[in-house]
């Protein structure tokens, strides 16, 4: 009795044995695939079970870490674009270069361009006398400018210019002389002899088509030449933008100049009145520095400063060296100053 019961119980384990090794297989199969899928919703999120597998097995299908922007894309990200800026702006980028957007906060960006000093010690009173002569400008001089030039033909217009461009050419001369140019004081002073003869009195410009060229230098550069050329910024009520230097200039230059022969007080105040309107009349084109300046003292002075360097020294530079001076701060036509004559109230002047 006990060899069959034994013998059952035997062959009974048998088939157990056998079922559990044929089920083995895939339990394990199951294990490994539920494995894959938690790696595969990890990467993925939750794809099937054969996405899942396939990607595990791919490792060409794993995402690739995105490398940082470089710092010249940064930069470039937060420069202004160019058919959004105002003429103030350019003007602005043109003295200073393109600021970045905060050089200081953004270790990446490369040394903020050095910005241009100039040397303001009386920077309160000077934008108080700004906005002085921008109320004269805004409700006398530019109103009569406008009118100016629509009532005179451009003809007339440019005869005027000439012959008062014409009227400095000796003060021109001979403070070239000063400054040790002799060639460019010969030039003035043909100039002048060339337009008042042939350019009838200086309404016409022959000389220019004689390669005579129109410098303008005045004692105030003089002054620089000679080794006065840090000197503090100041703006006169009328005259505009000096520093101390010029206002020595102004000085000088007047007591040479042809208006101030004028005896008749109505004629020599009128030719004055109309210089004054031709000048203005030539600085319409700077008038577009305003629009959306934040601040537009300290764009004009410095404009100013930095072309009145490069009149003194300018032209004294190695060929070819790059100064950073905009073009249209070269031009001297484009850009002229209130000339000592211009004014009726000058030391010793007639009548004055």
């Amino acid at each position: 009795m006990r060899s069959p019961l034994l013998l059952t119980l035997l062959l009974s384990l048998a088939c157990d044995g056998n079922a559990w090794a044929q089920s083995s297989p895939a339990t394990q199969q199951d294990a490994e695939a539920t494995q894959a899928e938690a790696d595969a919703e990890a990467l993925y999120g939750e794809p099937s079970t054969e996405a899942a597998v396939d990607a595990a097995a791919d490792p060409q299908t794993l995402p690739t870490e995105q490398a940082p922007p470089s710092a010249e894309q940064q930069s470039s990200e937060q420069l202004i674009p160019e058919d959004t800026r105002t003429p103030a702006e350019e003007d602005f980028n043109a003295l200073y270069g393109v600021q970045e957007y905060d050089p200081l906060a953004d270790p990446t960006l490369p040394a903020p361009f050095l910005e241009p000093s100039s040397y303001d010690p009386w920077e309160k009173l000077n934008r108080r006398v700004h906005r002085f002569n921008n109320a004269v400008d805004r409700v006398i001089a530019k109103p009569l400018a406008t009118f100016y030039i629509k009532v005179t033909p451009r003809p007339v217009r440019l005869g005027v210019g000439n012959f008062f461009s014409n009227l400095g050419q000796p003060v021109s001369s001979l403070n070239a002389l000063l400054q040790g140019k002799p060639k460019q004081a010969g030039q003035s002073f043909a100039r002048f002899a060339v337009n008042v003869t042939l350019g009838v009195g200086g309404f016409f410009d022959p000389a220019t088509k004689f390669r005579l060229p129109n410098k303008s230098e005045d004692f105030g550069q003089t002054l620089g030449v000679w080794g006065w050329q840090k000197s503090r910024y100041v703006e006169l009520p009328l005259f505009g933008p000096r520093t101390v230097r010029d206002v020595f200039g102004l000085v000088g230059d007047g007591q040479l100049s042809p208006i101030r022969t004028i005896d008749e007080d109505k004629v020599r105040i009128f030719v004055q009145g109309l210089q004054l309107v031709d000048v203005r009349t030539q600085l319409m084109s700077v008038d577009a520095m305003r629009e959306g300046a934040t601040d537009e003292y300290a764009l004009f002075r410095d404009a100013w400063m930095q072309r009145r360097s490069y009149q003194i020294v300018g032209d004294r530079r190695i060929k070819g060296e790059d100064d950073g001076l905009p073009d249209y701060l070269r031009e001297e036509e484009d850009n002229p100053t209130v000339p000592a004559d211009a004014m009726p109230i000058i030391p010793g002047s007639p009548g004055g």
